[in-house]
């Protein structure tokens, strides 16, 4: 045993005879008795006090310490009484990557996770913990999909905490507990007639907002902050350099989701609409903080502008200019008097993009051009969420055969027919 247990009721003494004896210590009958001390893997000294008569408790404690150590599942006893809410708000302000994807972990722990485990501490997570936490949650978030993000926030504290040393096993991982379906709905696109009715619905300068969603791929905040600068008319490419965002209630510019540029195909059709929308409404002059509230000014010349000359607001746009527009269209019903528009989550401008991989995909093109189009990470995603809409190989066989054979204005006259045939009629 590396570690050793202190008796610090008793303490050794050199008797007159010279022979070490067993005396009673100033702190006989004070406090708790035993002490067992062992070497941490970081080279300092842990220990944990345990009460009179318990030293076989103590030793098998430290037997316990020790096995861990040897199996590379250690746990520090002090860090793991560290709060679940502790460890967690050093999480999210060590977090990489986008400010809003941070801000929205937060939130989601802040609401949702805080006030039922935040106050446990980190080395008492056990799975029955989880699957309580998680039932709890059904109750106050009918969402699965959501619901499931919000598990998944916590899986990753607990994730890091295992990685931190602070905790042997992450319980969101275990078995027993059963997490959130992912719920996503299949994508359903947009038929060509309800792009451009919806096109037709929405305010004059606001209308070619629709072709580089539905030509080009582009999300909403890359349509607001398109600039005239990245558009090659003459050689038929459009660049998605930043896009338009809303930080913390205030706008900025920032690079497209995943901090990934990207050049499209830019169309003739989309490139002669953009072209005639500049002409009727030149672009507009703005200069926002990069990337973060704060972060350094940067100026650009915005392609699509709001009425009073400066960028768009997205959330005026999708309330007073979008939803009416969807209802113009017939996409959603006309609210009552006094009422506000129907919410419409997957009609919104992001159903542009939908369309634009269904007629990407329609016409043949890979998945993999496909995901560098729309600016995804990884194929793989692309091919998830848009692999239904591929041809299928029964429609690319009918589809060849019906360009090869030509079309008979009736049925008595089929292939079998045709001039030279055996069963054709004499001329």
């Amino acid at each position: 045993m590396a570690g050793h247990i202190q008796d610090r009721w008793y303490k050794t003494e050199i008797g007159a005879d010279g022979k070490p004896r067993r005396v009673k210590s100033d702190r006989y009958g004070i406090g708790l008795r035993y002490r067992a001390r062992y070497i941490g893997p970081d080279g300092t000294e842990k220990s944990k006090s345990f009460p009179d008569r318990q030293k076989r408790l103590a030793e098998k404690w430290l037997s316990h310490i020790e096995a861990d150590m040897a199996r590379g599942q250690y746990v520090d006893p002090k860090a793991s009484r560290t709060t679940f809410k502790q460890y967690a708000e050093g999480w999210v302000k060590s977090h990489t990557g986008e400010i809003n994807s941070r801000e929205a972990a937060e939130r989601r722990l802040r609401l949702h996770a805080y006030p039922h485990i935040g106050s446990r501490p980190l080395g008492s997570f056990k799975p029955e913990h989880i699957r309580s936490w998680v039932a709890e949650l059904e109750q106050t978030v009918p969402a699965e999909s959501y619901r499931r993000i919000i598990v998944g926030t916590v899986s990753a504290v607990l994730s890091a905490a295992v990685e931190d040393g602070n905790l042997a096993q992450n319980p969101c991982r275990a078995r027993s507990v059963t997490l959130p379906k992912p719920g996503k709905p299949r994508v359903v696109p947009w038929t060509a007639k309800r792009v451009f009715d919806v096109r037709a619905a929405l305010p004059r300068r606001f209308q070619a907002t629709v072709d580089p969603g539905a030509g080009n791929g582009l999300r909403q905040g890359e349509i607001f902050g398109l600039s005239e600068d990245e558009l090659d008319y003459e050689g038929g490419w459009l660049t998605v350099a930043h896009q338009l965002k809303r930080i913390r209630g205030k706008y900025v510019f920032a690079l497209p989701k995943g901090g990934k540029v990207r050049t499209v195909p830019l169309a003739s059709a989309v490139g002669k609409s953009l072209r005639a929308h500049s002409e009727e409404f030149p672009s507009v002059k703005v200069t926002l903080p990069w990337r973060t509230p704060d972060g350094p000014l940067v100026t650009k010349h915005l392609l699509f502008s709001g009425s009073s000359g400066d960028h768009v607001r997205v959330s005026h746009f999708n309330d007073h200019m979008w939803k009416p527009a969807l209802v113009v269209a017939g996409v959603i019903p006309e609210p009552e008097e006094g009422e506000r528009y129907a919410a419409a989550p997957e009609d919104g401008m992001h159903a542009l993009r939908h369309f634009y991989a269904s007629v990407l995909l329609d016409a043949g093109e890979s998945i993999r051009a496909l995901s560098a189009y729309l600016g995804h990470a990884d194929p793989g995603f692309t091919l998830r969420v848009y692999t239904h809409l591929m041809p299928s190989s029964e429609g690319r066989t009918r589809k060849a055969v019906d360009n090869v054979f030509p079309l008979f204005p009736d049925e008595d006259h089929g292939p079998q027919t045709a001039p030279g045939s055996p069963d054709a009629p004499a001329a």
